[in-house]
């Protein structure tokens, strides 16, 4: 754009507006007046040129805009000899718009943030003035058409993009703090921003998932703990010879047990029964005389009920799907044994016909105690939001 210090204020606002018409940014987009340059050899009168609203507001005086061309040194424009009309100089032809040329225009522009929104056009030029030959100011504005307050400014060069990096007079504007950035350090900065969001919604999107799942199984949990109530008997003695398979040799034809929740050596544990413990108990009590005893060892037995079963039931629920998550994530069942062993096989299989806690797909007969494998990470797909950018030198 045009810069002489032989010019007035206005002569240089005029200057700078009428060769953004004809600039390389602004031509090659601006339909009308690419109309306009085929109807006479490249000239547009004047009378025309004051028809745009930004030049309009600046001047309404064809003789300001000859004035103001013949003082530029940019060389860009020609004036006729009737000073009547104006086009771009011949010698000036618009340049190819390829890869050297986009990554040129790369280097030459420079990144400004920081502007008050309601910051206008001329202000912004006002500011700049003296910092450089600038060919174009592209006001970034929002979906909605409102600035954003940064702007993309580019040069005549790329030393002189980098000769207004190096100012110390650009870091503020009316006290407002500037972030000033190349081109290139710009879209660097945005890919890194983008790259965190993307981890970020990543992130987030894997919390959210395991939180729906608890939630899920929570309600899930809560429904069955409500279901199942009367099933736990709880036991305590002197068990070191004791097993699991003890027990379901103790209440086999009385009772179905689903899970024993209890370890070799231990002094007590539970029993899950698939149907009412009580009855269960009853039987096998009977069954053996009234003193129900297992191995010969004296047992104190105890039907859990209110909170203390549903406390007990969670714990076992648990415990389960902790030993499905293993079994699960080594690709196989395993070796049997360990704690919570449903049972041996045709004893205290998996539960048939009755609804089972599925908040991690609970198997009730089986159980690990190898370590779980490491779950596989959610992959999300994710991409980077549209943005709207125009050119503000005039309309």
């Amino acid at each position: 754009m045009a810069e002489n210090k032989e010019m007035s204020p206005i002569e240089l606002k005029v200057a700078q507006q009428i060769e953004y018409y004809f600039g390389d940014h602004n031509l090659p987009r601006d339909k009308f007046l690419k109309e306009q340059l085929t109807l006479d050899d490249g000239w547009v009168t004047l009378e025309t040129m004051l028809k745009f609203n930004r030049l309009k507001s600046l001047t309404s005086e064809s003789s300001v805009i000859v004035a103001a061309l013949q003082k530029s040194k940019t060389g860009l424009l020609e004036i006729s000899e009737d000073k009547t009309k104006v086009r771009r100089a011949l010698d000036k032809p618009l340049p190819e718009v390829n890869d050297e040329y986009k990554d040129a225009l790369k280097h030459k522009s420079v990144y400004i943030k920081g502007f008050p929104l309601e910051t206008t056009l001329d202000e912004i030029q006002e500011w700049l003035n003296g910092k450089g030959t600038i060919e174009n100011i592209l006001m970034r504005r929002n979906l909605q058409r409102q600035f954003k307050g940064s702007v993309f400014i580019c040069f005549d060069t790329e030393e002189a993009s980098k000769t207004f990096l190096e100012r110390e007079d650009i870091k503020t504007f009316k006290d407002n703090e500037m972030l000033v950035l190349s081109r290139e350090a710009y879209h660097t900065k945005k890919a890194e921003e983008r790259k965190n969001s993307k981890a970020q919604t990543k992130a987030k999107a894997k919390q959210d998932k395991v939180q729906q799942q608890k939630n899920a199984e929570d309600k899930e949990m809560g429904a069955l703990l409500d279901e199942q109530t009367g099933c736990l008997l709880r036991f305590s003695g002197e068990l070191e010879d004791v097993s699991r398979e003890d027990f379901h040799e103790l209440f086999s034809g009385h009772g179905k047990i689903k899970w024993v929740d209890f370890t070799r050596g231990a002094k007590e544990g539970t029993l899950l029964f698939d149907g009412n413990a009580k009855e269960a108990f009853d039987k096998a009590k009977e069954a053996n005389g009234g003193d129900l005893k297992i191995k010969d060892n004296s047992v104190e037995w105890q039907v859990l009920e209110g909170d203390e079963e549903k406390e007990e039931l969670k714990k076992i629920i648990e415990a389960q799907q902790e030993s499905y998550s293993r079994i699960k994530g080594r690709g196989g069942r395993g070796r049997s044994g360990g704690r919570g062993r449903g049972g041996r096989r045709g004893r205290g299989g998996r539960d048939q016909g009755r609804s089972q806690y599925r908040g991690k797909k609970t198997k009730f007969d089986s159980d690990d105690d190898e370590p779980a494998a490491p779950k596989r990470e959610l992959e999300d797909a994710d991409g980077p939001a549209a943005k709207v950018a125009k050119t503000e030198n005039g309309s």
